[in-house]
């Protein structure tokens, strides 16, 4: 059950963090000005990479080390996603394809699975403008983390959500953002960590277990940003 939870909950991320942009915005973790040495305008990088350059950046099963396996590719479902007792997120639109990928021209993801468990972790890259790849997560992100609990209806599965902002790291990238989602279905919960770091036109979102997150966060950026 725990497995099937996992897979559903980070769909169901996905989906969510796939709709329309348009909420009200919140405190999130800023950059440039914030962070002497990096003046505002300066890290701004106005060529977008293309889809296959972003996979090359993706980590692999020899940067992730031992205990990693690809997590095989699933044909797309597409179910009628309705969220209950949260109004900002209502109004972004209830149906999305679980298991979708934010709305960006130029993307690239990897999932895995680690240690033959349930604990997964999933990468994703985009680019596009600074202000697209900002204003788009920064709404999303807004959205999710203003409603403390609420719950995600997927294809006719009830699932429980609480959500809590976190501290993002700071020294990385140039915007950061990082919550965390814990839910719950069929009186099993899984806790997912997903953190989104903006460098220049360049945007990474780890999502999956906390503790394989924070493992791999910095290396992930490392290399995405590497040939910039």
């Amino acid at each position: 059950m725990r497995v099937r939870i996992a897979a559903t909950v980070l769909g169901i991320t996905a989906a969510l963090l796939a709709l329309p942009a348009c909420s009200t915005a919140a405190e999130h973790q800023t950059s440039p000005a914030a962070r002497p040495g990096k003046p505002v305008g300066t890290t701004q990088k106005p060529a977008a990479l293309s889809s296959a350059a972003l996979k090359s950046r993706l980590l692999d099963q020899s940067d992730l080390g031992s205990g990693y396996l690809p997590k095989p590719q699933r044909p797309a479902q597409h179910h009628d996603v309705t969220v209950i007792g949260c109004p900002a997120l209502s109004e972004l639109g209830g149906n999305a394809a679980t298991g979708g990928t934010l709305a960006f021209p130029h993307k690239a993801k990897a999932d895995f699975t680690y240690g033959g468990s349930s604990s997964e972790i999933s990468e994703e890259l985009y680019s596009d403008s600074a202000k697209k790849l900002s204003d788009g997560v920064d709404r999303i992100f807004d959205a999710m983390t203003g409603c403390p609990t609420y719950q995600v209806v997927a294809g006719g599965t009830p699932v429980d959500v609480a959500s809590q902002e976190l501290s993002a790291p700071r020294a990385l990238g140039d915007e950061q953002w990082s919550q965390l989602l814990t839910f719950t279905a069929g009186g099993q919960s899984t806790v997912v960590k997903q953190t989104a770091i903006r460098d220049g036109s360049l945007l990474l979102i780890v999502s999956g277990s906390p503790a394989l997150v924070d493992r791999h966060l910095d290396k992930a950026l490392s290399k995405a940003t590497s040939a910039s």
